[in-house]
């Protein structure tokens, strides 16, 4: 029996590629998504990936949803934090609501999502959890420090819960994109793209979302047993973390 994998935000840009590329991978792929109906619904159609719409910055409805995917798909071994949002501001700038917005969907969410699944992922020895960073996690970024803030404390988490449960078979990693063609980067004025973000990436392009699935996969697999709490980054050398 196919083995469960579940991906927040998981219908949209890299959260899309991401679930059809575990499909492809012989897993039975579940996808959350937050507001957008007309996408997920367009999405489950075209792929045949089961989709499920709650709040992941509410752990009650975390709670809830996770219980529904394990009574319609079977218990989670996979989970793919991916969901996330921006609110970008200085800070001098900044409101509370952007801070907290951006915190409850990117760094509260890990907490709902992996402890409605850890306790089952422990009791079956094995899980693989995998969470997107980003780039601006690792070296901050102008105008993000929410975003920053909250794709950093991922990898900290990241690190410790992969201490806590590696003798239980389950393992723990992030990865970490730079610039990737999804959507929103591509509406990006091709000017700037060409003169401003492009000469910062040494391989001289961006990003394809499969290729972020490409890594997600590889560390889902039951092969990368060995690797737990690391980030791994792919972005085309723009930054190259230690």
């Amino acid at each position: 029996m196919a083995r469960v994998a579940l991906v927040t935000g998981g219908t949209r840009g890299i959260g899309a590629a991401i679930s059809i590329g575990l499909k492809q991978a012989g897993y039975q792929v579940g996808a959350t998504y937050g507001g957008n109906d007309e996408a997920a619904n367009r999405f489950r159609d075209e792929t045949g990936i089961a989709v499920f719409k709650w709040d992941v910055g509410d752990f009650e409805a975390c709670k809830a949803g996770i219980a529904k995917v394990e009574q319609e798909l079977g218990p989670v071994d996979v989970l793919v934090n991916n969901a996330g949002i921006t609110r970008d501001a200085t800070l001098h700038k900044m409101t509370p609501e952007q801070w907290s917005a951006v915190i409850a969907t990117n760094l509260d969410s890990l907490f709902n999502m992996t402890r409605n699944v850890i306790e089952g992922m422990r009791a079956r020895g094995y899980g693989r959890i995998v969470s997107i960073s980003s780039i601006n996690g690792q070296k901050g970024q102008f105008g993000q420090s929410n975003y920053s803030a909250a794709k950093a404390g991922l990898i900290g988490f990241t690190k410790a819960v992969a201490q806590e449960n590696a003798a239980k078979g389950i393992t723990v990693n992030a990865v970490a994109p730079g610039y990737i063609g999804t959507e929103m980067v591509r509406a990006v004025p091709e000017e700037v793209l060409k003169s401003k973000i492009l000469p910062q990436i040494p391989v001289g392009r961006l990003g394809e979302p499969e290729e972020i699935a490409r890594a997600v996969v590889f560390l889902a697999a039951e092969d990368a047993g060995f690797i737990t709490g690391s980030t791994l980054t792919v972005n085309g050398g723009q930054y190259m973390a230690s």
